[in-house]
């Protein structure tokens, strides 16, 4: 708890820094406290020049960011958060103390030089780097090692965006992807301190100031959930674009790679030129979107061109996020659609604002597949409780629909095309590439369901595997019966206790004997007693089992 603290006043005071960065070479480089607030205007530095600077910015940012990168920490390029999920799932929650400060200023000169990405992605790679770095200081185990990464991740996000919440339920949902006690009060922890410093420097102030929304007719309720599903294409599409325009930059430069972003900062320049609203995170335009400030078909202008501007800053060797790209690119077609539905239903359709930060919330679900963190964090960024049942229907449906059009996330996507998979071992590893069915044990002799408690505890106890398949009358498979689950049922009241041990029985998630071992480890981790049947494929019928006395048999057995 102590070193949670510690933490989380390192990620706050790592994102006071690196706000500051932001804004002085914002200033610097643009002339403005953020330029896209006054797209097109010359750069009172060097007035002779007038809208054309953006030509030169992002080529000036490259040649100081890109060498910096290459030469330091090569992790720090890209938006960080997948690189974080990776020390987390497969290498102990180990990062580099280098990258805290090779991601602080990388990410700031990309931004500040016009780069159209955001912070979250960089804060949170930081938050990360301190949390990993104290834990190495202070020799802790790996998993509280992983507790304090994420610890770093929350106090980052909560500092940066003034959402605490958001901070604690980003870091459990995406970082450690799991939910517990001592996670949840470590990350809280870690996220009120920084917080507190956040607030500090920044003032308590919402994100987004936005007029009261309320739904006035139950059809509301549908046009948000058409928004919800439209929303999944757009945060799946955007997902895929993004990589797309990485592929063609890596397949278009040949030169070395601290020369990348000047190079292409000169495309990324052009874009600016024509789009000025793209330099930078873009919130002032985002602000203007959800206030109606804009028409349907600059709406439309602005979501392609922030979906383009992005993936080009990424491609190119740029270090930001794409959390608030996402947020953009949501609030423009939520506006779009909200302009829409209220041509058509003026008297039904409400306030375009409503629809703006719905299709916020709803793209980056898409996109991440984060419900949780995306239902809290835009409650949390803008203040806004009255749109909070439109937001949650539009979120869970982006969700399901994500997980239907596509398996992995804008996240796990970049480690996957690196040939990572996170649920799978990690490379050279001696434990999970082999199948399930090659270290498996013979079945245990499974109960009827017909037994009683008296008599299946008596088998338990002598099976030495803490649980035990169940079949009912014809043979067919029930679920699994724990030593711990009879236990309790014994000790309860007569009238209030089954009878017999098929009431007891749970069906485990599957786990197949042509299942990777690795994939199946999370699901023993994750099951009662001390071993989990391993069916055939139709998942219909144990075949074998599988346990952690097994498992680490295949450190003999070849993948």
């Amino acid at each position: 708890m102590a070193l949670a603290v510690v933490v989380g006043a390192g990620a706050g005071a790592g994102s006071v820094v690196f706000r500051w960065c932001i804004k002085t070479f914002t200033h610097l480089f643009s002339g403005h406290a953020d330029y896209a607030a006054s797209p097109g205007a010359a750069n009172p530095h060097v007035p002779w020049l007038g809208p054309y600077f953006v030509l030169l910015a992002p080529v000036i940012g490259g040649l100081l960011y890109g060498p910096l990168v290459n030469r330091f920490a090569k992790e720090a390029r890209g938006h960080g958060v997948p690189e974080v999920m990776l020390a987390v799932a497969q290498r102990g929650g180990r990062i580099s103390p280098k990258v805290a400060v090779v991601k602080t200023l990388a990410s700031a000169l990309t931004i500040g030089t016009g780069g159209s990405v955001g912070r979250e992605g960089p804060i949170v790679q930081i938050g990360s780097a301190l949390g990993s770095t104290l834990g190495r200081m202070t020799k802790v185990t790996e998993a509280r090692m992983k507790l304090l990464v994420a610890c770093g991740a929350a106090g980052g996000i909560a500092a940066t965006f003034n959402a605490p919440l958001a901070g604690v339920f980003f870091a459990m949902e995406l970082i450690l992807g799991t939910f517990s006690a001592e996670a949840f009060g470590a990350t809280v922890l870690a996220s009120v301190t920084a917080s507190v410093i956040g607030r500090a420097s920044f003032g308590d102030t919402a994100f987004l100031n936005l007029p009261d929304f309320h739904v006035d007719h139950l059809a509301q309720y549908g046009l948000f959930a058409g928004l919800g599903l439209v929303a999944a294409v757009v945060g799946v599409g955007f997902a895929r674009f993004l990589y797309l325009v990485e592929d063609a930059c890596d397949w278009l430069w040949r030169g070395p790679e601290w020369l990348r972003p000047a190079v292409g900062g000169l495309a990324l320049g052009l874009v600016l030129l024509a789009l000025p609203e793209m330099y930078g995170v873009g919130y002032p335009v985002l602000q203007k979107a959800t206030a109606g400030g804009y028409a349907v078909g600059f709406l439309i202008l602005l979501l392609v061109g922030k979906m383009l501007a992005t993936s080009l800053t990424i491609g190119i060797g740029g270090s930001g996020g794409v959390f608030a790209p996402s947020l953009f690119v949501g609030a423009m077609l939520g506006s779009a659609y909200g302009i829409g539905v209220h041509h058509l239903l003026p008297a039904s359709a409400g306030a375009v604002g409503a629809y703006a930060l719905v299709g916020m919330g709803a793209v980056f679900a898409g996109a991440a597949r984060a419900p949780i963190t995306a239902v809290v964090i835009l409650f949390e960024l803008t203040g806004e409780y009255s749109i909070i049942l439109p937001l949650m229907l539009a979120i869970v449906l982006a969700t399901a629909a994500s997980h239907l059009l596509t398996h992995d996330t804008v996240y796990t996507l970049k480690l996957r095309r690196r040939g990572i998979d996170l649920e799978g071992p990690a490379q050279g590893a001696r434990i999970g590439g082999q199948s399930v069915g090659s270290v498996m044990e013979p079945l245990p002799s499974p109960l009827p369901a017909s037994t009683t408690l008296a008599d299946s505890a008596d088998l338990l106890s002598l099976s030495g595997h803490g649980a035990l398949p169940v079949v009912d009358d014809a043979g067919e498979y029930v679920g699994v019966v724990t030593a711990q689950a009879v236990a309790e049922a014994l000790a309860e009241e007569p009238e209030a206790a089954p009878a017999r041990v098929g009431q007891l029985a749970e069906p485990p998630a599957p786990v197949t004997a042509d299942q990777p071992l690795a994939q199946a480890l999370h699901t023993l981790l994750a099951a009662a007693g001390t071993g989990l049947p391993v069916l055939d494929q139709a998942r219909s019928k144990p075949v074998g089992w599988l346990s952690h006395q097994s498992a680490l048999r295949a450190v003999h057995t070849p993948a």
